[in-house]
């Protein structure tokens, strides 16, 4: 009998795949879908028009009589209480964040705190768009669960109005023969509270020096700075950039430029190493990890949830993801033991500056690996002895077929298997029509090849052609059960479903 443990995803069967597959694979599709859904909101900060126009929307609120602001207020709070918890709690929180635009002097009573929030806070429709892109991962519990079944988180891309994306999570049970079974989801939504760690000098100077910034100017700037620090402390040396002296050779004019220069991408680095986390009493569906920093703000993009097996015999869970600005991607790396605390930071160095990396689930040979996708046609491979800084790649796999001629990809981390590492894939064809393939690669030396699908193991069905992207099926992740590939996908960046195949 296959091992069912939760932490276990090894293919038992006495031989392997052939090198080389003509014949398609057995895919069966569930035929449940997730699809966007517009009642699925959060609340979150609102500032039309900038800091003057809020000065002035707050002195009509303050002039407004109290009969009218009551009034006002107990409306709000019928309207909105139903689909948020706690929100008068909110509502004086956000208030709070704005008091620096408050007349001098000026002391709010409850009411009048609960009403200015009100006025700059708005519902966001988390998934009003498109709810795609899914990765699954044995859940961190699986107390009470069936014989031979396991319990599963999967997180999902939802993508919203001015196509910003997070992560939210589903969870429920895969059966012994691979069918699933979500868990009923909540109408409320939270996002976390967020704090900033101590950070670690040499990631800092590391960041700068992969921006090509002169190093001896930045080992002169942050001299004063301790090898941990927290936020207070580097906000207090951007404030003194006078200190920091000058690179050699250059003009005072181009020294103010780069001392600006260096700030700006300091508070992009440094901000995106955070930690959010949420209440225990919150269902799993209710979490979202909304956008927080400066490098966010265009989305959260294409979360690749693995759970990580450590060579203590501990495990943990992380997920490379996309943060885009509007302009610039940054690969970064988020670390959980059980989707209550998470950390999201950046991933260091030369080879980490693309979209599409996935972790392998283990080190080998000592050394964690990655694959990723540099450029943006191959699928590349790298080693490192640090999780968070990949300096090196080399080419893996390049187009072969028709239906990858354009680019390829992976889909999420590698599935460790009793014949090698199971890896999925993604190729564009004609028409950017997107299909899923596999490949097999050497349990020791996931640097070699041992083989490869000829012909794509999930291709758009008719049904599946139409969406927000169309002609495209694509994964983030997937997970081994009892014998079976539990492969999540995306339809069109629309919706997600999920199909089963007998390894």
């Amino acid at each position: 009998m296959p091992d069912a443990s939760p932490f276990t995803a090894k293919m038992h069967q006495e031989t392997s795949l052939p090198p080389e597959a003509d014949e398609p694979v057995p895919v069966h599709r569930s035929g449940i879908h997730l699809r966007p859904d517009n009642s699925r909101v959060l609340l979150r900060p609102f500032l039309p028009g900038g800091e003057e126009r809020a000065r002035e929307i707050i002195g009509r609120i303050l002039a407004s009589s109290k009969t009218d602001m009551a009034g006002g207020l107990r409306n709000v709070i019928k309207q909105f209480s139903h689909d948020h918890l706690d929100v008068g709690t909110l509502f004086t929180k956000r208030c709070a964040e704005l008091r620096h635009l408050l007349p001098p002097g000026t002391e709010l009573s409850p009411m009048q705190s609960l009403v200015i929030g009100a006025y700059f806070t708005s519902e966001y429709s988390l998934q009003s768009a498109a709810l795609f892109n899914p990765s699954i991962v044995p859940h961190p519990s699986q107390e009470s669960v069936p014989p031979g079944a396991l319990r599963f988180v999967m997180s999902l891309r939802a993508t919203g109005e001015g196509h910003i994306s997070s992560i939210e999570f589903r969870e429920g049970i895969i059966s012994a023969d691979g069918t699933i079974a979500y868990d009923p989801v909540s109408r409320s939504v939270t996002t976390p509270s967020i704090k900033y760690p101590r950070k670690r000098k040499d990631d800092l100077v590391a960041t700068l020096g992969d921006l090509e910034f002169d190093r001896h100017f930045i080992d002169a700037a942050f001299s004063s700075l301790d090898d941990e620090f927290s936020m207070g402390d580097l906000t207090e040396i951007l404030r003194h950039p006078e200190h920091w002296g000058c690179a050699v050779g250059k003009s005072p004019f181009e020294c103010e430029h780069e001392q600006k220069s260096v700030i700006d991408a300091i508070l992009w680095a440094a901000q995106g190493d955070y930690l959010v986390e949420f209440s225990g009493s919150l269902a799993l569906s209710e979490r979202v990890v909304f956008p927080a920093t400066p490098s966010e703000k265009g989305g959260i993009e294409d979360a690749r949830f693995v759970l990580f097996h450590e060579d203590d015999g501990g495990h943990r869970y992380y997920a490379t993801y996309t943060a885009f600005d509007g302009t610039n991607i940054l690969p970064q790396l988020i670390e959980t033991e059980n989707f209550l605390r998470f950390r999201l930071r950046p991933l260091h160095g030369p080879a980490a500056r693309d979209k599409g990396m996935a972790l392998f689930p283990r080190k080998i040979g000592g050394k964690y690996v990655m694959l990723g996708r540099q450029g943006g046609v191959n699928v590349s491979i790298m080693f490192s002895d640090s999780i968070h800084r990949w300096s090196e790649h080399e080419t893996l796999l390049e187009p072969r077929e028709p239906w990858e001629y354009i680019q390829m990809g992976n889909c999420g981390s590698p599935l460790e298997t009793e014949a090698g590492w199971l890896v999925l894939t993604h190729g564009v064809g004609a028409v950017r029509n997107y299909c899923i393939g596999a490949v097999l690669l050497d349990l020791d030396d996931p640097r070699k090849v041992i083989g490869r699908l000829r012909n794509p193991l999930l291709e758009p069905l008719e049904h599946e052609r139409d969406g927000y992207v169309p002609n495209v099926v694509y994964s983030c992740g997937s997970v081994i059960h009892n014998g079976w590939l539990v492969l999540p996908y995306a339809v069109s960046d629309y919706a997600t479903t999920n199909a089963v195949i007998r390894l």
